[in-house]
């Protein structure tokens, strides 16, 4: 397979209307904005592209918006927020996917205090423990340094009632600051495994990317281009959802393809490899965000 490495977006976007965009491993590493990122961004508004921030976080945009701002990605930098949190909350509000009409009122939260915006404003009942719910809504650990294994007690205990789960975030593991920390997704493969039944939003779900492509406001799906670092949620839920995407290597598969620096070219050959071996074929990579 032929792939070709970039070391930007710029031979790519000239017959382009719109960018979707992921935030972990391409903007930021959910500490601090990477380098170049603010003006890459710039560039692309000043080019005239509509940009969409998609992002598989179990809370609502607003709060995102606010954490990018305090790394000093403004708000005048891209054109607004989706996430997979927009997504459940969406869902769970207006009842109409038979998923979700299914759903009762009562609801444990298995995951921080800090994804608690994904309930704002629903018509559900919060309880203290799994043999009080109807379901769980699963956002992930509450600490970046927990296993799957330290849950196992927790999920136990919901699949002996039987519970669905609701997860707001389908990625299995991100880098923060550099290490692998598990995500929902993690949390709910073990659910799974177990017999329990996992309803989940977000990417590589091609529903979040019709809801992207309204965001920008654009209906021709070859004039918009995906960017990500998850070849098993960006770069497979943009070709579900007939898009081009362009991979970033140098998020989560940095370690992969042996690279050790942020920015720092890959060895191509590898990258076809490591593509062809997860079966996607993107149309490009890049080693960052970068114009």
């Amino acid at each position: 397979m032929t792939l070709p490495l970039l070391p930007g977006l710029a031979p790519l976007v000239g017959d382009r209307d719109g960018l979707i965009l992921d935030l972990w491993g391409v903007i930021h590493d959910g500490h601090s904005a990477y380098p170049g990122v603010t003006e890459t961004l710039a560039r692309l508004r000043d080019a005239g592209l509509a940009t969409v921030l998609l992002t598989n976080a179990p809370r609502l945009s607003g709060p995102i918006a606010d954490t990018m701002a305090d790394m000093g990605i403004g708000r005048d930098l891209y054109g607004g927020i989706l996430s997979s949190g927009d997504a459940v909350h969406q869902a769970l509000r207006d009842r109409t996917d038979p998923a979700f009409a299914a759903l009762g009122p009562r609801c444990w939260h298995l995951g921080p205090a800090r994804d608690r915006s994904i309930f704002d404003g629903l018509d559900l009942t919060l309880v203290e423990t799994p043999e009080e719910a109807d379901f769980v809504l699963n956002t992930g650990p509450w600490s970046f340094d927990e296993t799957v294994a330290d849950y196992a007690d927790r999920l136990a205990r919901c699949r002996a009632r039987a519970l669905p789960m609701v997860c707001a975030n389908p990625d299995i593991e991100v880098i923060r600051e550099g290490r692998r920390v598990i995500c929902a997704g993690a949390l709910a493969v073990h659910y799974a495994e177990s017999g329990g039944t996992v309803i989940d939003r977000g990417k590589p779900d091609p529903a979040i990317y019709d809801l992207a492509l309204a965001r920008l406001g654009i209906t021709d799906r070859r004039r918009v281009l995906a960017v990500g670092d998850g070849l098993q949620t960006d770069i497979r839920g943009a070709a579900a959802a007939g898009l081009d995407a362009v991979f970033v290597t140098g998020g989560l598969y940095a370690e992969a393809l042996g690279l050790t620096a942020h920015g720092e070219m890959p060895d191509p050959a590898r990258v076809a490899a490591l593509c062809a071996a997860e079966g996607v074929a993107p149309l490009a990579a890049i080693p960052a965000l970068a114009w």
